[in-house]
């Protein structure tokens, strides 16, 4: 008993530390401008897609990784997630996400893609001489584990690139997040910090802004119904905006399960 109650109160002492530490970044982190990794925003699996991006707190699911690397430890092991959108045009793009398991720990990688298809290259006057390209790319390696039996910290390492003809901007990623499950009322809580980094090439000589985002979010499945309910708290760290009007930033999402195999959000 004395020992679960010390691993509690080193739970709460992590969340504090980690809450202390977003508030600060909602107040300095992440000019918000145009860049070549804004793409990284919309880096969505289906089912986060139709939770409105409510998915920082969800369990179980590998794409999970993507918005909350701790959460890592609440998916079966070899769990496989693939998502393909067909845009207008010849514009593609995908996620893919993976989780197995290395020790008391989990791990994860993921892959996240956009390809424009092929542009007409032409010369000074307009004549066509040729084609080029342009595509995006992220990929991300994470490790997660348990803080007690309830909480997990989880970590990401990412790379992303984005390539438009033979010009390339890149940069060096990290991410970190915290979960913390409450089975016993059915809710779970998250909290992360997304896309803090270095640039390592750019395409003008300048160096990109990265999307940083700190995200806070919950989970409540209702008592009697099989909905679940998911509030997140996004762009914390938009640049511009007062501690109020980031708090007006928000996605809700909701989760109707009929059956094992199917569920309306």
């Amino acid at each position: 008993m004395v020992l679960r109650t010390i691993a509690a109160n080193d739970t709460m002492s992590v969340f504090g530390w980690v809450g202390m530490v977003c508030l600060v970044a909602t107040c300095t982190l992440g000019a918000q401008t145009l860049s070549p990794f804004d793409f990284l925003r919309s880096t969505e699996s289906a089912r986060a897609a139709g939770l409105a991006g409510a998915f920082v707190a969800i369990s179980g699911d590998a794409s999970a990784q993507l918005y909350n690397p701790a959460t890592l430890p609440t998916v079966p092991e070899h769990a496989l997630s693939l998502t393909v959108t067909k845009h207008v045009l010849d514009i593609n793009s995908g996620v893919a996400a993976y989780v197995g398991r290395i020790g008391s720990g989990a791990w994860g990688t993921s892959v996240a893609f956009t390809s424009f298809g092929s542009f007409t290259r032409t010369d000074a006057v307009g004549n066509a001489i040729g084609t080029f390209g342009a595509s995006q790319v992220a990929l991300n390696l994470s490790y997660a584990n348990a803080i007690d039996s309830n909480a997990y910290y989880g970590v990401t390492l990412g790379y992303v690139q984005t390539t438009i003809d033979r010009r390339a901007a890149s940069a060096l990623l990290v991410s970190g997040g915290l979960f913390y499950d409450l089975p016993r009322i059915r809710t779970a809580i998250g909290l992360s910090v997304r896309y803090v980094g270095v640039n390592l090439a750019t395409t003008n000589g300048e160096n990109a802004t990265l999307p940083t985002d700190v995200r806070l979010g919950v989970s409540h499945r209702l008592r009697g119904l099989p909905l679940l309910v998911n509030v997140s708290l996004t762009r914390l760290a938009e640049q511009g905006q007062s501690l109020g009007e980031r708090l007006r930033n928000f996605a809700l999402g909701g989760e109707l399960s009929i059956g094992k195999s199917v569920q309306l959000r």
